[in-house]
């Protein structure tokens, strides 16, 4: 079976992360969507909102498994049995970052990084971006699952 991960923080996931999941999905046989637990970074949502979010609107592709990880992703992928992991780009600033990580990986443990074009539809979409446009009233329709979007309003207006 060959296994994968798509690691984040998804906080919240956006269109742009579905995009990636999706199309790994169509490549292998189980994704595993690991989401980061990151206890110095302040987070809008939860780690359970987060997974049971990304379960809801990831149940359409079938071989998708969510799970949460502390710690380096490296270990998460042992523990699982997962030998490669995929990382959407956005930019050129993204893989400066994300090239060193895969080298980094790759040295500690032989885990394989591979790298996805994200859809130029989304190539803008950052979730940090998209907290601070609904922060302040934007509309975010059409950026993130309509779930993500209520999630969002009732979470940032009230």
């Amino acid at each position: 079976m060959r296994r994968v991960v798509c690691p984040g923080s998804f906080d919240p996931v956006t269109n742009g992360h579905l995009d990636i999941i999706g199309r790994t999905s169509r490549l292998y046989d189980e994704v595993v969507v690991a989401v980061l637990i990151n206890v110095e970074k302040k987070s809008l949502f939860t780690v359970d909102e987060r997974i049971q979010t990304l379960e809801a609107v990831t149940r359409e592709y079938g071989n998708v498994r969510v799970e949460k990880f502390y710690g380096l992703l490296v270990d998460f992928c042992k523990q699982q049995g997962i030998p490669t992991i995929v990382k959407g780009l956005r930019a050129v600033s993204d893989f400066d970052y994300e090239l060193q990580m895969a080298q980094l990986n790759y040295r500690m443990s032989g885990v394989e990084t591979l790298f996805m074009s994200t859809n130029p539809e989304y190539s803008f979409l950052s979730s940090s971006r998209l907290k601070e446009i609904a922060r302040y009233g934007g509309d975010v329709s059409g950026l993130v699952p309509e779930l993500v979007r209520q999630m969002l309003v009732e979470r940032l207006r009230g």
